[in-house]
């Protein structure tokens, strides 16, 4: 028998290049702002380990399952490095060239990403991301002479938004608001939290396949909740059955090519009791309010302060759980966000034009209470030269979304 000599790791270019999320010129830009920030910091080569960085610099969006994968940047390269259970995928979705490893020997990862940096180099690294396992396979396979944490500054580079993302984010919370708009239509006494959620998950998928028909099509979700499942604001979907007088929290969440956005409303079934009208209405005006204080100049940590006092001074902040708002770009539920545009207490981000954050104020009060729920409005603005640009376009508070009667 022949015997077959099997690689460590191989270019399988299987195909043509698919159309990416965005033109060649956007990846070029964000690469020559990430090499700038590799001269400045003395970096030969970037090794970047996270989905958000390899998505943001290549357009390639990885299904890990288990499997390492990686983007390595240098002064000329730009490389992406997959498993062989993607085959030729993962180099038709991305910029720049792909490398294949095999499974075939342990640590065939670490030996390919290698064959791009070389040993002896200043690598470049994400603090926030490698784990202890494969921070020591780095040291073993790449020897560096030293290491820089990237994690940051490739961050501050991701929170500032181009003219071709904002197009794509305002896409995304337009499609936000399609799925809103199912759900308020198939809310009624009588059905499961999951049909609503199914109602809605729906209709954006359809909207995006029509609107988006290059887009890698995965995990647009919803989370529709009602009752006692409102009082987290990512409590999962379950089969409870709708009551009238019912408290519900709409969250439509599409994803087109990595690119996720919100739309999250209060809502309550045919009639709502005058202690959560309360509640309700205070949460509108806390939103608004923030809503106005987001512009350019003002700090994170300001506009929390700000709706921070309107909630003590209602004797309500003791019900508030989280910050009031965070960034949008390339995130989603399973990897990360610029936690450096988050409206907390502890982040002094100064607000810039072209950052694009959330305002989503949420109370909960507990169970056994007049009017006991979590109550959550949530809108997507656009930073600009002179104050904001509101993108969510779906209404919020009592006059629209008393539904189902």
């Amino acid at each position: 028998m022949t015997q077959i000599k099997r690689p460590n790791f191989h270019r399988f270019h299987n195909g043509s290049k698919a159309v990416l999320p965005f033109c060649n010129a956007e990846y070029e830009t964000r690469l020559a702002g990430l090499r700038s920030i590799l001269r400045d910091k003395g970096v030969n080569a970037a090794v970047f380990t996270s989905m958000h960085n390899i998505a943001y610099y290549s357009g390639f969006l990885y299904c890990a399952f288990g499997r390492p994968y990686g983007l390595v940047v240098t002064a000329t390269d730009c490389v992406t490095i997959s498993a062989g259970i993607d085959a030729g995928q993962p180099w038709r979705r991305s910029f720049g060239d792909n490398i294949t490893y095999t499974d075939w020997q342990r640590d065939n990862y670490w030996r390919a990403i290698a064959s791009v940096t070389g040993e002896g180099s200043v690598i470049g690294f994400e603090g926030d991301h490698l784990s202890l396992t494969q921070a020591a396979a780095l040291n073993s396979y790449l020897a560096p002479k030293a290491q820089v944490d990237l994690a940051q500054a490739t961050m501050q580079q991701r929170m500032m938004k181009s003219a071709a993302e904002i197009a794509l984010i305002r896409a995304g919370a337009a499609t936000a608001d399609v799925g809103g708009y199912a759900i308020k239509d198939a809310v009624r006494a009588g059905v499961r939290e999951i049909d609503v959620a199914m109602a809605g998950r729906d209709a954006m998928e359809t909207h995006i396949a029509r609107e988006f028909p290059d887009a890698e099509y995965r995990d647009t979700w919803v989370w529709f909740q009602s009752g006692l499942n409102t009082d987290g604001a990512h409590n999962p979907v379950t089969s409870r059955i709708l009551q009238r007088g019912d408290i519900l929290s709409l969250n439509t969440f599409p994803m087109i090519s990595g690119y996720y956005t919100a739309l999250e409303r209060t809502m309550f079934i045919e009639t709502v009791d005058p202690a959560s009208q309360t509640y309700w209405d205070a949460n509108v005006a806390a939103h608004e309010l923030g809503i106005s204080l987001l512009k350019p100049g003002a700090s994170c940590a300001e506009v929390t302060a700000g709706v921070n006092a309107f909630f003590e001074d209602r004797d309500l902040l003791q019900y508030r759980s989280f910050g009031y708002g965070h960034s949008f770009g390339v995130l989603s539920h399973y990897y990360g966000r610029e936690a450096g545009l988050e409206l907390r207490e502890d982040i002094d981000t100064i607000l810039e034009p072209g950052m694009v954050i959330s305002m989503e104020p949420m109370i909960t009060i507990p169970d056994g209470q007049p009017g006991a729920g979590g109550y959550r409005e949530h809108d997507i603005l656009i930073i600009t030269e002179d104050g904001n640009e509101n993108i969510t376009k779906y209404p919020y508070g009592p006059a629209f979304n008393v539904v189902g009667g």
